[in-house]
């Protein structure tokens, strides 16, 4: 059937092979990859391993690939980027975050293709305006991200919304600001990984974690906030979007919901039937200054534009990603 394929950059990293996962309950779709695997150690080939694909494509061939197959393609979900905010090579950030983003929103816009991409909260800065996501190009053109990383995504949300108002657009495009994504298929990300995926060898081994202490009077060590939101529900988000074909914008994405570094632990801790022990360390002094203390989305917008599912809480998100993945030495989805 023409125009069902789902064309997902990063769709073998964390978020990208979750919305796969999920997309490929409908056997009516193609569902095409394009990413890098890297060395097979690493186990990133394995966030693929249970979910039929019709294609992998490597990311240097990708506009290669699209030109011969766009009559068939449906979606690009664009996931694929330098997701690190530590990353000191601000040439590399910029070209893969914005330009090839840029690219793929313009080929997207010429095919009259449908495209959903990732923002990030990074976008909001140290969140002294607040988490709102207003898509208004005044509105994202006042955000001053506090890293290159978070520049980049706001440079794109602004350009996406330019062209947008120029009427120089894909048929559907949509931008997700996503918050502290945890859960499963995240193996791969090192030091980027989750708190609870980082943590979890230890609380396993039956050892104390380590937390950042605080460096703001207004926040007691590990009670540094953050809005965490389990990765299933960002693939439910992004499915839902597929299906609504008349949602545009950018949105929060987030459980609305602020909770402590110190209340994930706690939670990883009870999960496994333990009692907390948790250490405190001083916080790098490289990160200090750009450090969010708080972030917690306003989910608003998204409910009105008609979203019907609810968030899952810190509580049953860890439950789930403990008892079903981390604890069964099978940590892939």
């Amino acid at each position: 059937m023409s125009r069902r394929i789902v064309f997902v950059t990063g769709g073998a990293g964390f978020i990208g092979s979750n919305i796969i996962a999920r997309l490929a309950e409908d056997p009516s779709l193609d569902l095409v990859a394009c990413d890098w695997l890297h060395e097979a150690d690493l186990g990133k080939w394995r966030n693929l391993s249970k979910h039929p694909i019709g294609d992998f494509v490597a990311p240097e061939n990708m506009m290669e690939w699209l030109e011969k197959r766009w009559q068939d393609v449906a979606l690009v979900v664009h996931m694929g980027a330098i997701s690190s905010t530590t990353e000191p090579d601000a040439d590399k950030i910029i070209h893969q975050n914005f330009g090839l983003s840029r690219d793929l929103f313009r080929w997207c816009a010429d095919r009259q293709r449908r495209f959903i991409y990732a923002s990030s909260a990074a976008t909001y800065g140290d969140g002294a305006q607040g988490f709102e996501d207003r898509d208004d190009i005044d509105s994202l053109k006042a955000l001053r991200p506090m890293n290159t990383y978070g520049w980049s995504k706001a440079l794109f949300d602004l350009f996406a919304a330019r062209q947008a108002a120029r009427d120089y657009a894909p048929p559907q495009w949509v931008g997700l600001k996503f918050f502290n994504v945890y859960g499963p298929n995240e193996e791969h990300k090192a030091s980027m990984k989750s708190v609870a995926s980082q943590i979890w060898p230890h609380v396993k081994d039956g050892r104390s974690v380590q937390l950042f202490k605080s460096h703001h009077p207004d926040y007691e060590d590990g009670g540094q906030l953050r809005d965490f939101v389990y990765v299933r529900d960002v693939a439910d988000v992004v499915q839902w979007l597929s299906r609504n074909e008349q949602v545009n914008g950018v949105y929060n994405l987030g459980s609305g919901k602020a909770r402590s570094f110190r209340d994930m632990a706690e939670n990883v801790f009870k999960a496994a039937g333990r009692d907390p022990q948790i250490d405190y360390i001083p916080m790098p002094t490289s990160i200090r200054d750009k450090y969010q203390y708080f972030t917690e989305a306003k989910m608003d917008r998204l409910r009105d534009a008609g979203y019907p599912g609810q968030m899952t809480t810190l509580e049953n998100g860890i439950a789930d990603y403990v008892g079903g993945y981390l604890n069964t030495g099978d940590p892939y989805r």
